[in-house]
């Protein structure tokens, strides 16, 4: 019997015509082995997390086996990428083994990333490594616990298969679900072929399967460009928030559904840096944390040329000129809930912006800082606040004007803590902790892996076995670099 028996697979791709993907035949890592495997979210799709170390789901998840009676399809898809446009990208390293449906009636797009060659790899070999592999499954995990928008991670298999990338590496495929992996560059791909009807069917299986209510609306693809627009704002929104940094908004990497797509050379920021760049390959900065906003909104204008067979430019441009409002005002929900703020004044973007400045004067660490917020007395010096800035005088400064903000609450300081202890996480994946935890991997050794997803499962909790993970990174944690190949 499958391990997966109780899940009844099907590929709803195949509504659409043979134009938008390809049929793949995948190429399977040799001796694959379990490196990991999501318990938890094997409960919400409702199989045993038990059933993903057995042969029969190795053979699926390596690469091995198809769903039976269902094809393999890597997806078409162009996109911009650092500002230019690429006429063909697609799945070069990944493809839909089908879609299963939860407890709760939600449909799941499963994934395989690194399972061989696809017509769309180009010059590339269709591999993951297991080192990309690690921190895709760890931090796709920790967005989710964070409660932002991500596609998720169900398991990673290994082999001892070599892989090129700056040295010789081992191979890795990552099982990843997502209600859909349709991008901004799956519409922009016949916008520039000139082919509107495909436009149009994409649009159409999008309204159908992941925003049915805009089929009642007046212009119905207006209303779906609409959804687009807040979805992407309040997703950097929240990337803003956190301190995250994606590290490659190219429009391929952008969800239509505004998940967090595609983890690279990804980083959470230690010490606040406005213009921190985590992908060492960008060298303008175009993907700096500072210019995320921006180019979530570049990006969408990118999308709203893909829709003018669809909707008028008027009703384009007035789409788009909502996403700024859209996220300044998701932006400050999320910083005053950071502060522990529920009376909104009109004061409070300067204090949160006066705070950011100095915390980027003295590159503060971004989660301890907030963390430790949750504490502020103004009865007290708030030395373990102090202490993380070169100018203690400078933080007193801004102490001295939150102390006076917080006099205009209504809520008690205990519920205060409470409620910013439940926004402002503890955990957070820093670069140095999925370094080490690849390190120990590349030498055979898995439980940090265990360790570190069970402890981002909960990143706002305390934890006290995971104590070691909430401390000031170490001196070495600034030489580790990332780049697209990561």
């Amino acid at each position: 019997m499958s391990p997966f028996s109780s899940l009844t697979f099907g590929q709803r791709l195949l509504e659409l015509p043979p134009v938008f993907y390809r049929h793949i035949q995948p190429q399977p890592l040799s001796e694959p082995y379990l490196v990991a495997g999501n318990a938890r979210l094997c409960e919400t799709l409702g199989i045993p997390s038990s059933a993903l170390a057995q042969p029969a789901a190795l053979a699926l998840l390596s690469g091995k086996q198809f769903v039976p009676g269902l094809p393999a399809l890597a997806a078409l898809y162009a996109g911009h990428q650092f500002g230019v446009y690429v006429p063909q990208l697609g799945d070069g390293r990944a493809l839909s083994l089908g879609d299963t449906v939860d407890g709760e009636g939600r449909r799941w797009e499963w994934q395989l990333k690194g399972a061989g060659l696809t017509p769309f790899s180009r010059m590339g070999d269709g591999r993951a490594v297991l080192r990309s592999t690690i921190r895709e499954y760890l931090c796709s995990e920790a967005m989710h616990a964070l409660g932002i928008p991500t596609t998720r991670a169900l398991a990673m298999t290994g082999s001892a298969d070599p892989v090129y990338r700056e040295r010789p590496e081992t191979a890795a495929v990552l099982t990843r679900l997502a209600e859909s992996f349709i991008r901004f560059g799956s519409f922009e791909v016949f916008y520039h072929r000139g082919q509107h009807d495909e436009i149009r069917l994409l649009a159409d299986f999008v309204i159908r399967h992941h925003f049915p209510h805009c089929a009642q609306a007046e212009q119905p693809y207006a209303a779906l460009f609409a959804e687009i627009v807040a979805r992407t704002a309040q997703l950097l929104a929240h990337w803003q928030a956190v301190g995250f940094c994606h590290g490659v908004m190219n429009t391929d990497n952008m969800s239509i559904l505004g998940l967090t797509l595609d983890y690279g050379p990804f980083g959470f920021m230690d010490g606040f840096n406005a213009a921190h760049v985590c992908n060492h390959s960008d060298h303008a900065g175009r993907y700096a944390y500072n210019q995320q906003p921006q180019v979530g909104l570049w990006n969408l204008h990118c999308l709203a040329s893909a829709f003018l067979p669809l909707v008028s430019e008027e009703g384009l441009l007035e789409m788009l000129s909502s996403y700024r409002e859209q996220y300044s005002q998701y932006w400050l929900i999320l910083m005053r809930n950071k502060l522990g703020l529920v009376v909104q004044q009109e004061g409070d973007e300067a204090l949160i912006e006066a705070l950011l400045l100095a915390m980027h004067a003295h590159h503060t660490d971004y989660t301890l800082f907030f963390r430790r917020l949750a504490d502020f007395d103004s009865t007290t010096d708030n030395r373990a606040l102090r202490d993380l800035f070169v100018d203690r005088s400078l933080f007193d400064d801004w102490a001295a004007s939150y102390a006076a903000r917080l006099q205009r609450e209504t809520r008690p300081a205990a519920a205060r803590k409470q409620a910013m202890l439940a926004v402002n996480p503890k955990y957070i994946l820093r670069n140095y902790l999925a370094e080490q935890a690849i390190q120990a991997a590349q030498q055979g050794d898995f439980t940090q892996i265990a360790s570190l997803h069970d402890c981002l499962s909960h990143p706002f909790d305390e934890q006290p076995q995971y104590q070691a993970y909430a401390a000031e990174p170490p001196a070495w944690a600034q030489e580790i670099s990332v780049s697209c190949s990561s």
